[in-house]
């Protein structure tokens, strides 16, 4: 049909289709029912109804095939009794028949070569059956059995029609499992995450205080008894005390990493100025006793963010540029800048630098440079600071060039009042 306006408005209205295309009506219903119902015996209920109602059938089954296809499952009914039918396999009756060859079977019941099954039907006054599969994807996932008291006119628009819903209905049977399957692993994945959290912060916790009380007994025994020792039995005690500090220092890591992931954002707004000045004190001894300067920038404003999360990845950002800039490291210079979208801070050292290649798995859990492997750390300093500043809806990553230094860029997100709010 062609239209001579530019545009055509066209109310849509279901009774009217069901006028003008009943085929396209009922194929209208069955969509809404099958994009409505998440569970699986709602959606085969729904849709052998609907499918009974509009072609006059008496009685249904619907069967689903079994995760190793070798047989079929019932898993919807009406109007007929099901004792003994609940299982059918493959090379059995017209069912098993339909869901083998894939095809659309229609017979009288008069004629079923099963004469058991046919005088129990007839019996029940039914006069006719049809098996109609649900193909996707050239392939089945189950068959629609359908009866009726009276022979059923079938042409092929109407055959059609039945193959077409049979298809819908595989199609979401199938999202149904798929849908099924992904809560499941979604419940394992949380249980998993549960007892890797419960584990981490045993494990943490457990290390931490043999840990201490090793170092504790270590250093009284070094101190009592160093008139004693010899060269080799001081550098014994030394070596102890240093894997006592680093598993203490790890256990301390572990429960910050973990805090960092499951504890909620408490946004406050901050001033950069204060929390500069605090990071400053912090580390004015180590700075002082190795003659780097620190600078900051000129301007910082108040920002909205998590003030003891981004103090921590200062911290963390700051250690690192003492730990591996080496021994040129003589500035550490804190950058500030914003775009329209984040807050932008940085940290950038005159040390040693970094090969760009190998920088981005300094962000992943336990991964250190093999140049720093000499140096005592944990390897989760920096997978905490992309915790922070992911939960800041934020980023980090480092620019640096070997020999001439690096550059930490932490960014948080200017939109963070939604999350306030």
């Amino acid at each position: 049909m062609l239209f001579a306006e530019k545009h055509v408005t066209h109310k849509f209205s279901r009774s009217r289709l069901k006028e003008r295309n009943e085929a396209l009506s009922v194929l209208l219903e069955l969509s809404n029912l099958l994009s409505s119902a998440l569970d699986g015996e709602t959606l085969l209920k729904g849709a052998l109804s609907i499918v009974l109602k509009h072609f006059g059938f008496n009685a249904g089954r619907i069967y689903l095939m079994d995760s190793k296809k070798q047989c079929l499952i019932l898993a919807g009914h009406r109007g007929l009794d099901v004792s003994g039918l609940e299982t059918i396999q493959l090379d059995e009756g017209f069912s098993g028949k339909s869901a083998r060859t894939k095809s659309f079977i229609a017979q009288h019941v008069s004629e079923l070569e099963d004469k058991k099954r046919s005088a129990f039907l007839s019996k029940k006054g039914l006069k006719i059956i049809i098996c109609v599969p649900f193909i996707v994807m050239e392939r089945v996932e189950g068959v629609m059995n359908l009866a009726a008291k009276k022979i059923i006119e079938l042409d092929q628009e109407r055959m059609d029609l039945l193959m077409t819903m049979g298809h819908q209905i595989g199609v979401a049977i199938s999202h149904t499992r798929i849908y099924r399957d992904l809560q499941q692993k979604l419940k394992e994945v949380d249980e998993k995450q549960e007892t890797i959290k419960f584990f981490a912060y045993s494990i943490s916790h457990d290390l931490k205080s043999p840990a201490i009380g090793l170092y504790g007994l270590t250093e009284r025994f070094y101190r009592q008894y160093d008139e004693l020792l010899d060269d080799t039995g001081k550098v014994y005690c030394d070596q102890i005390l240093k894997t006592a500090k680093q598993i203490v220092t790890l256990a301390e890591q572990i429960n910050d990493y973990i805090a960092t992931r499951e504890l909620p954002l408490c946004l406050e707004r901050v001033g950069g100025r204060e929390m500069l000045a605090l990071l400053r004190q912090e580390f004015s001894e180590t700075l002082k006793e190795r003659n780097i300067t620190l600078s900051e920038p000129p301007f910082l404003p108040e920002i909205l963010m998590d003030e003891l999360l981004i103090t921590r990845a200062f911290r963390n950002l700051l250690d690192n540029a003492l730990k591996y800039g080496g021994e040129r490291l003589s500035k550490i210079r804190i950058g500030y800048e914003q775009n329209r979208s984040h807050h932008i801070f940085s940290v950038t050292d005159n040390g040693g630098g970094i090969d760009q290649e190998e920088a981005e798995k300094l962000f992943q859990l336990f991964q250190r440079l093999e140049t720093s492997r000499q140096i005592a750390g944990s390897g989760m300093g920096l997978a905490i600071v992309k915790e922070i500043a992911k939960k800041h809806l934020g980023d980090v990553w480092v620019e640096s060039v070997p020999g001439r230094g690096a550059t930490f860029y932490l960014s948080v997100s200017r939109n963070l009042e939604s999350m306030d709010s």
